[in-house]
């Protein structure tokens, strides 16, 4: 196996209570610093994407993809994770065959069915029938994507001759996020690759094989949203450690809200205070050289392609541009 791996980060473009700001400041400095992190070396930015939050989570991860792909030449761009059965699917085609042409071919989208009934509920989507509405999308759209002139009469959308153009100038990768072996199921089926955790993927692999792919060509995206690499660790957990520990809370409102993401519900993130966030062990940093082997050994076990952080909402990028300096120059040569 090889020892090449690529990294990115997520920005979710929140602008939480504790340290608000305009919006317009708020994508203004997120946008600098996704273009700076393109001239450090960095591979990619991922955008995902919430409803019905009160501090900005973004609602529309398309549309500021566009900036994105308008303020960046080489970097690889794309939702991480969009939020399928709340499109339409010839809108949602579209507006990505834009984007993909925007970006000359940039674009790479990952999409899950989403785990909060509020936004479904918000969005007119059925949320028990999430998954098949899902099923349904995605036919349509890689036919679109394909070229292909679609119609429909399915249990969720009515379609007449619909066609896409522009067509996307380039293939536009699909991956495909989730826990659950049904989710997998849909992964293995419709997706160019796995978007997720680690601790699946050896079910992701076995599925790859059920129908009839080569598992050795498999591609899978891991998120480490808690992950920071720092000279200092206990000085980076006393800078860093409020802003993690206001994402840890956030999630584990919500996924605890239904328990409908497919993780063991034992292992969900769960709200605790500063002290106990601190002392769980959830945000991980690590030192240069203990995160060099530790993606070494990630790759041991799993044919990872790509690894995604996060820069945290509410902190400055200023302050935070120097953890994202230290991996560009001390870890990512390790893996090129």
């Amino acid at each position: 196996m090889g020892n090449k791996l690529s990294f990115g980060y997520l920005y979710d473009f929140r602008n939480p209570k504790p340290w608000q700001r305009s919006y317009t400041d708020v994508y203004k400095d997120v946008l600098d610093f996704i273009e700076w992190t393109e001239k450090v070396g960095f591979y990619g930015a991922w955008v995902p994407e919430h409803h019905c939050t009160d501090d900005g989570y973004m609602p529309s991860p398309l549309t500021i993809l566009g900036a994105v792909a308008a303020r960046t030449k080489k970097l690889k761009i794309g939702t991480g994770v969009g939020l399928g059965p709340l499109y339409h699917p010839v809108r949602f085609a579209e507006d990505c065959a834009v984007v993909q042409n925007l970006s000359g071919g940039r674009l790479e989208i990952g999409l899950a069915i989403g785990y909060r009934r509020r936004e479904a509920e918000a969005l007119s989507a059925e949320f028990s029938r999430r998954g098949k509405r899902f099923d349904e999308f995605l036919n349509v759209v890689t036919q679109l994507w394909l070229g292909e002139v679609v119609s429909v009469d399915g249990d969720f959308f009515s379609i007449k001759n619909a066609s896409l153009s522009p067509l996307p100038e380039h293939h536009i990768p699909l991956y495909l996020g989730g826990f659950a072996d049904k989710a997998l199921e849909r992964v293995a089926k419709f997706g160019d690759g796995y978007f997720g955790n680690e601790d699946v993927c050896e079910n992701y692999l076995n599925k790859l094989a059920k129908y009839g792919k080569d598992s050795s060509q498999a591609r899978i995206r891991i998120q480490g949203l808690f992950f920071v690499v720092a000279d200092n660790p206990d000085e980076a957990m006393e800078e860093l450690a409020p802003y993690y520990h206001y994402v840890n809370n956030c999630y584990g409102e919500w996924l605890n809200e239904d328990k409908a993401s497919g993780v063991d519900n034992t292992k969900l993130l769960k709200a605790q205070s500063l002290d106990e966030f601190i002392a769980s062990g959830v945000l991980q940093i690590k030192t240069p050289t203990q995160a060099i082997e530790y993606f070494q050994n990630m790759l041991t076990r799993t044919p990872v392609e790509h690894f995604i952080m996060m820069l945290p909402p509410g902190i400055p990028t200023k302050t935070f541009k120097k953890y994202a300096q230290t991996f560009a120059d001390k870890v990512m040569p390790a893996f090129k």
